[in-house]
């Protein structure tokens, strides 16, 4: 191992995770190598060159055949990698091939495409993930459906709930996440533009092998989306970056939907209400009886960095000229990021919701906790008026009694119970479960 290598070391969320494979240096290698294929092949597709060039570049574009390590270190001469990787692929392929390779494009055609590739194969990797967590919580859902609960508002106990309606808003949010990182991802565009975005050099190529009535740059940007599997853009995208902006926009809204269910768990795992557990909590180096919430804390520490990530993809948009110095560059390395994270976050998702331990009888004294108190509204409602339940409320709490001894003559004992004020929980839940993934996962773009 190089000691300048990335292991995960301070990323446990994503280590070991199919989101890290999917998004390390070497399948960014492999991914600009496909994008190199995919160009030569969209050649030979329209003419340009000959199958048997496509074919050898196609060949020779194997990750293995390359030192990554060293064309990250020439990559700083020209500030992005795809300059040496040209000049690599270039040498290992015989001088009758060599003019499919790269020829009339430019770094940031492979670079974006690349990007793309890699975002598509990861994305299929959480978007499983995904449907694997809300399957479980569709099922905790029902089966707690008629679970009650406190719930709670600004931290204090509110009226009663399910955990079958929490379950089922957990699984509403994982489905929006998975529906919109699902759209994006059947979206996500090829870029071809070659050095400002016009796609001069094909044209001049074009009329290299005679052929003036046809137009090279659309016809070829066509045949190269087809190549690589992406959809084809209207126009290259050097500087319009919708495409990177809606995917970090939904991977944010990702970690933070998984970021809801671990707050949660957080709240209800914790010693003093017990309501929930990890099925396997970590360990503490100095205190032998701790069984963390390290899923959760994991899922919750991702939510609390995709927005900054997103932030500086949504800074990038601002690119001046036809292609921006610093701002595509400032793209690279965040956008990696927060694919890796929310793929470690999905994953541990999970396994968080499939191990999760529930435990009905805390639920239940935890609503009584505060010996009819939250149970409040109903009774202010059956009296029409707040006053003398703000005044039993306000005594109660004083003399440490329950609520029904300061409530005494008013008959309240058959509203006390709060198994019975869950108002439309039920019916809630019920819906929301009906509710199906909308979206399609997107199709493995082509190698």
């Amino acid at each position: 191992m190089n000691s300048a290598d990335d292991v995960g070391l301070l990323s446990p969320v994503r280590v070991g995770s199919p989101a890290e494979a999917a998004t390390g240096d070497l399948a960014f290698l492999q991914a600009m190598l496909d994008a190199e294929a995919a160009l030569a092949r969209a050649k030979a597709a329209v003419g340009l060159v000959s199958a048997e060039a496509a074919a050898a570049v196609t060949a020779a574009a194997r990750a293995d055949r390359f030192d990554v390590r060293d064309l990250a270190l020439r990559a700083r001469a020209g500030g992005n990698p795809v300059i040496p990787l040209v000049a690599d692929l270039a040498a290992a392929v015989d001088a009758a091939a060599r003019p499919a390779v790269h020829r009339g494009a430019t770094s940031q055609d492979i670079l974006d495409t690349a990007s793309m590739l890699v975002a598509r194969r990861a994305l299929r990797h959480i978007l499983d993930d995904l449907d694997r967590t809300a399957e479980t919580l569709g099922g905790l859902a029902a089966e707690h459906r008629d679970t009650p609960m406190a719930g709670r508002t600004l931290t204090q106990h509110a009226v009663p709930t399910t955990f079958g309606l929490k379950a089922a808003g957990w699984r509403s949010l994982v489905l929006d996440a998975r529906d919109r990182l699902a759209g994006v991802g059947g979206a996500l565009p090829a870029q071809l533009g070659g050095a400002a975005g016009t796609l001069a050099a094909f044209h001049a190529l074009y009329l290299a092998v005679d052929a003036p009535d046809r137009d090279p740059g659309t016809e070829l940007l066509s045949a190269f989306a087809a190549q690589t599997g992406l959809a084809e853009p209207a126009l290259p995208w050097h500087v319009l970056r919708t495409p990177v902006v809606e995917l970090g926009s939904a991977l944010a809204l990702a970690a933070g939907a998984l970021g809801k269910i671990a707050a949660d768990v957080l709240l209800l795992a914790r010693s003093e209400i017990g309501e929930l557990a990890e099925g396997t909590g970590g360990g503490s180096s100095a205190m032998p009886h701790k069984a963390n919430p390290v899923r959760a804390t994991l899922i919750a520490a991702t939510a609390r960095q995709l927005p900054a990530l997103a932030c500086v993809l949504f800074g990038s948009m601002a690119a001046e000229d036809e292609r921006p110095a610093g701002a595509w560059h400032a793209e690279w390395q965040t956008l990696r990021e927060a694919l890796r994270l929310v793929g470690g976050s999905a994953r541990e998702a999970a396994e968080l919701v499939g191990g999760l331990r529930v435990f009905p009888d805390r639920m239940r004294a935890d609503l009584d906790l505060t010996g009819g108190l939250i149970v409040s509204e109903r009774l202010s409602i059956a009296l029409g008026t707040r006053e003398p339940v703000e005044r039993a409320a306000r005594l109660a709490v004083e003399q440490g009694v329950p609520l029904r001894e300061t409530l005494a003559g008013h008959h309240v004992d058959e509203l006390l119970d709060p198994a019975a004020y869950l108002g439309s929980a039920q019916a809630l839940t019920d819906r929301a479960l009906r509710r199906t993934a909308a979206a399609p996962a997107p199709q493995e773009a082509m190698p």
